[in-house]
């Protein structure tokens, strides 16, 4: 929730260095969410995919939390696009897009929120100067950079250990910022103890992540920025053959001129390499077996950015710029396995390349402030190929080479707000957007249970047209607002069930009794309209404040696809809602957070149905000297069961049960 605890008076001198050019002013007219780093050091949990689910409307694919769920399900949206995995909203950490280059899924344990200084959520599409693939908003992430020294240590449930640290050296005219975190736990059994089965057991998890950034003035009004990243992720799912690992590091380098000509350059590569291996649960769930393995999947993201300002009067702001991206990845995968042994090998992938320039503009003529701006983007894909072929005798059973293909689209925004006094403030806004099909969505079909999922290279881009108008109040201590909004997500991509089994189905082969055979489609749109609302009050250390979103999406599919005109997305709830109450005092404070999401579909079809949930967080500190605080950190307090996904045979999935925190912070 954003700016759950008011922030206290820094002991000392902070001095912040980071390079980034100033928000825009065009952001303004626009629905936006801060999430403070005081709200980050307080929140229950450590994990950015549970902190960002405080704010109502964020969305991840599936309720899991990033020690559970699986690495390709952690996608992020807002605003009940839906999805499938692939994330609808744009995730930035310091101007670098963060999703994976292969699959456009989101590694969360590759952040540590206490390394953050801030979030900003701005909900809706057309995010024209960070690019395409913001078709439900863009979440951007703030590195923190001052002098410093601070860490914590927590012990928790199920033999969970979490460390982190940050220390901020100074270096002449700068700032070099070295942060780390491990953790690792026993985790807890997925599968609800109602439905479990002998196969099933705890899932524990381990990672790490750290991050070194020097931010330095190399001349008066020039700043450099150098990052580099690295981070490794192991978990299991809760049965044999069901381990997942990710490595990755990245590494970027930024110039950013503050002078009477403002304008920022960036340059960033990143990798990864994920090895996924998948059970099949046999009847009763007595005993798993492996179905493939995919024991790597490399995959690369270069590009580069550069944005202009120009001096202009004061009441404008004129900004200009172009950047571009290039994603490469392959699926390197073992399957069909028969006594454990495999029989068959799969090699999917290609190359995605997008590339484009934009203007924006903002006039202010108060108490009227005019918006509007719009980028041109050249899309290509290439080297799109699916070849399968028998291990034993190498006989080639598929070897499908796509041409390449691309096309050019547009984006564009523009936004209004006026200032009516009193503390009330009138905004509305429209815009276009668009998303590409990553290589994963393109090219590689997949196994889930006795589900089977086939790719499709020839998938259009996303293309969203949404607008929304807004009312805001904030006066003294109190803080109001309300927007209400409608999407049109044409060429939805969804995975579209075409057959059950069993039987043999094309680009998947032989599904069996009681699996779902899928399809990845285009769809003709997604159709939402819905209302979001916030409220704050604070007083002294104290503050309330609450959020609520409220939203009808349906699918729309003609022709083959008649049969899902008028569903909700898959894992789509109508209405989430967060309330919270804290208190902070020189490091004395206390938070509790209510969080309710109501029923949403594991499936196309909606008929396998996820209950709603209410659970129960909150955080408590106390200190024992200036900088030495004891905290305490309670995920699902009441230990409710929030269902997570529902397996074809009928088993349930759970997102975390209670979990338990106590730990040392130096500050």
């Amino acid at each position: 929730m954003p700016n759950a605890l008011p922030p206290s008076p820094p002991a000392a001198e902070i001095v912040v260095t980071g390079a980034a050019l100033p928000e825009a002013r065009a952001e303004s007219a626009y629905s936006i969410n801060l999430i403070s780093g005081r709200e980050i050091e307080s929140s229950p949990s450590h994990a950015l995919d549970q902190l960002l689910k405080d704010v109502p409307g964020v969305q991840l694919f599936r309720r899991s939390d990033s020690h559970s769920g699986h690495p390709t399900s952690q996608g992020v949206t807002l605003r009940a696009l839906g999805g499938n995995a692939s994330s609808r909203a744009l995730l930035m950490l310091d101007g670098v897009p963060q999703t994976d280059p292969f699959g456009g899924w989101v590694n969360w344990p590759a952040y540590d929120p206490l390394g953050l200084r801030q979030i900003r959520i701005v909900r809706g599409g057309g995010s024209v100067a960070n690019g395409p693939g913001a078709l439900a908003g863009t979440i951007e992430m703030f590195s923190r950079s001052e002098r410093g020294l601070s860490g914590e240590v927590d012990a928790g449930s199920r033999t969970s250990a979490e460390g982190r640290a940050y220390a901020g050296i100074a270096t002449g005219d700068g700032v070099l910022s070295l942060s780390g975190r491990a953790e690792r736990g026993g985790g807890f059994v997925p599968i609800t103890e109602a439905t479990r089965g002998p196969a099933d057991r705890h899932a524990p998890y381990r990672d790490w992540s750290a991050r070194a950034q020097w931010n330095y003035r190399i001349a008066a009004d020039i700043k450099l920025q150098v990052s580099a990243d690295g981070l490794h992720d192991w978990r299991t799912r809760g049965t044999d053959f069901s381990i997942n690992r990710t490595n990755g590091a990245d590494g970027s380098v930024r110039l950013v001129g503050h002078g009477r000509w403002q304008w920022s350059a960036l340059a960033y590569w990143q990798w990864r390499n994920l090895m996924s291996s998948f059970a099949s649960v046999g009847p009763g769930r007595a005993i798993a077996t492996r179905v493939s393995l995919q024991y790597s999947v490399p995959s690369n993201g270069v590009g580069g950015s550069f944005e202009l300002r120009p001096p202009m009067p004061k009441n404008m702001e004129l900004r200009i710029g172009a950047d571009t991206r290039r994603t490469t990845g392959e699926s390197r995968e073992l399957y069909n396995y028969v006594a454990g042994e495999p029989k068959r090998r799969r090699f999917a992938g290609g190359v995605a390349w997008t590339a484009g320039a934009f203007a924006e503009a903002t006039v202010d003529f108060d108490p009227v402030t005019l918006t509007g701006g719009m980028r041109i983007d050249h899309w290509q894909v290439s080297n799109g190929h699916l070849f399968e072929q028998l291990i034993a005798t190498s006989a080639v059973l598929r070897d499908d080479r796509d041409p390449e293909r691309g096309g050019w689209l547009p984006t564009a925004r523009g936004g209004v707000i006026a200032r009516l006094g009193g503390g009330f403030r009138l905004r509305a806004a429209g815009y276009l957007g668009w998303r590409m099909p990553t290589l994963n969505e393109l090219f590689r079909p997949f196994r889930v249970g006795l589900d089977a999922t086939a790719a499709n290279a020839d998938l259009a881009p996303e293309r969203l047209f949404g607008a929304e108008a807004g009312v805001e109040y904030a006066r003294g201590n109190v803080e109001i607002s309300l927007t209400g909004f409608v999407n049109r997500l044409s060429d939805a991509i969804a995975n579209v069930t075409l057959g059950a089994g069993p039987g043999n189905f094309p680009g998947v082969g032989f599904v069996p009794a009681g699996g779902t055979y899928r399809q990845r489609q285009n769809v003709d749109a997604v159709d939402v309209h819905g209302l979001e609302a916030a409220a704050q009050w604070s007083r002294g250390g104290w503050q309330l404040q609450g959020g609520l979103s409220c939203t009808h999406a349906r699918m729309r599919s003609t022709g083959a696809a008649a049969f899902l005109d008028g569903p909700r997305p898959a894992q789509t709830p109508d209405f989430a809602a967060t309330i919270g109450a804290g208190y902070d005092d020189a490091g004395k404070g206390a938070q509790v957070i209510v969080r309710h999401v109501s029923a949403q579909f594991e499936d196309d079809l909606n008929t396998r149905k996820l209950n709603a949930a209410t659970t129960v967080d909150a955080f408590a500190s106390w200190p024992l000297s200036p900088r030495l605080l004891i905290v305490a950190r309670a995920e699902n307090l009441m230990d409710k069961l929030v269902m997570a996904g529902i397996n074809a045979d009928g088993s349930i999935e759970r997102a975390t049960p209670r979990t338990l925190w106590i730990g040392l912070r130096l500050r």
